[in-house]
């Protein structure tokens, strides 16, 4: 799978656990360069530093130095191994100071270990994972730190949309390369799952003949269906172990029921939210997928996206 050229991996408390030998793995893959950076917080300014007879500029530079110094330990063992290998320690809010390294240096993948501890009734992903998936504008891979080396199961999440809408069907695109080239690359189980609904409750309320809805969920199922097909027909699936899920419902109850039934590792989605537009993973639907699924997910933006996030001047 050699679609990336400069990955970011978040480094965090593991150290050397799964997110760090995924990022190893893919820089070797795509013979791309791997930065490893550290976030930490800026010390308050007004902190009473005198049990440390320090100033507070005089222990971040101090922290700094620890920091890079850990993170230098680190890669020193697969200096051999990647041509192009750095480190950075960064100061401010994590997801920010992320993002803004993305767009300084134009990395093209993020890979970072979730927060959570996704146990019964927690959440996997924690505040900066979230903050990454709604706004880096480059594809943020968020690993469950339980997770095996290889992905047995992976699913793609996409929305067959029989508008035609260009911006999804990029991001369609996007999402399918990946999740096929990954499938590929680790002989995964493809799944590929795509939901789609006629708002039954709301339409029979509305004191429209059962002939008419019935009617209309039809055609809406043959539109979709139809987009559907000829989304997957551009992509070998004949040389993938694959499952297909055209499902009615919700998207946001659906997909994480499914991914639980499945026992699915990887989940590749969609983030973004455009303003004025209901639809398959934009705004709350994304964010209640999130909130429930209890594995790894990579999540992409459409082309165009921008971040709201901007560079210090």
């Amino acid at each position: 799978m050699q679609r990336f050229k400069k990955i970011l991996l978040v480094s965090d408390e593991e150290k050397g656990g799964v997110a760090f030998e995924r990022a190893v793995s893919l820089a070797k893959t795509n013979q791309a360069q791997l930065t490893v950076v550290e976030v930490i917080e800026e010390i308050p300014r007004g902190l009473n530093m005198s049990i440390t007879v320090m100033t507070p500029e005089e222990l971040r530079k101090l922290f700094l130095v620890d920091r890079q110094k850990c993170l230098e330990q680190l890669i020193a063992p697969i200096q051999q191994k990647i041509d192009r290998v750095t480190t950075k320690v960064l100061t401010g809010i994590p997801f920010l100071e992320i993002i803004r390294e993305v767009l300084r240096n134009k990395h093209d993948l993020v890979i970072m270990t979730a927060e959570g501890r996704g146990k019964i009734k927690e959440v996997l992903f924690g505040s900066t994972s979230l903050h990454l998936m709604r706004k880096c504008p480059c594809p943020v891979w968020v690993i469950k730190s339980t997770h095996y080396k290889q992905y047995t199961r992976i699913l793609a999440a996409v929305d067959s949309d029989p508008s035609n809408d260009e911006e999804r069907n990029s991001l369609n695109a996007k999402i399918m390369d990946l999740a096929t080239s990954l499938a590929l690359l680790e002989q995964s189980e493809l799944h590929v799952f795509h939901a789609w609904d006629v708002y039954r409750e709301i339409v029979l309320k509305s004191n429209i003949s059962h002939l008419v809805v019935d009617k209309l969920a039809h055609d809406t199922l043959q539109q979709h269906r139809q987009q559907f097909d000829k989304l997957l027909g551009k992509y070998p699936l004949e040389n993938l172990k694959c499952q297909l899920h055209f499902l009615e419902g919700k998207a946001g109850t659906l997909l994480p029921e499914l991914a639980k039934e499945k026992q699915i590792d990887l989940i590749v989605m969609g983030t973004v939210c455009r303003t004025g537009l209901e639809g398959f993973f934009i705004g709350n639907t994304a964010e209640k997928v999130l909130q429930q699924v209890n594995c790894s997910v990579l999540t992409v933006k459409p082309e165009g996206f921008v971040t709201p996030v901007i560079l210090d001047s």
